[in-house]
């Protein structure tokens, strides 16, 4: 079992992992050895509450393709077992942030002092600068 927080684990077998070849330089180790990981993580079919798929389904992130599955690529490190646990801990942080509950927003309105202040300064700053247009005769 994989722990995000208290409320929200979810198991090993539901991850799938895929070594392939990193990208970029390297030379001819690059070549030769599969060090970059694909992580796979299928959100339908986990074991996750219904609350937190859906938000992980609406987000606008690349890594959730349209068929709710999470493909991360992990190949920031020259071994097989560092790219697993960056794209276990990536995957981690993801499902953490849907996890947290938003505080709900209450509207408020400036009180009838503030509005009065703003209305002065505003006539203030209008007398200020009809002084500035060409006298009147």
């Amino acid at each position: 079992m994989i722990y995000i927080n208290p409320h929200c684990s979810i198991g090993e077998d539901e991850i799938i992992f895929s070594a392939i070849r990193a990208q970029g330089a390297g030379g001819q180790n690059v070549n030769k050895v599969s060090s970059a990981i694909h992580l796979r993580f299928d959100v339908n079919a986990s074991s996750l509450a219904d609350v937190y798929k859906q938000r992980l389904l609406a987000l606008s992130d690349q890594r959730v393709n349209k068929d709710g599955i999470v493909i991360i690529k992990a190949q920031q490190f020259r071994t097989q077992e560092k790219n697993r646990s960056s794209a276990l801990q990536r995957l981690c942080e993801l499902i953490a942030g849907v996890t947290v509950e938003r505080k709900k927003r209450r509207p408020t309105k400036p009180s009838k002092n503030a509005q009065k202040k703003r209305m002065d300064s505003k006539t203030r700053r209008g007398k200020i600068k009809s002084l500035r247009g060409k006298p009147v005769d």
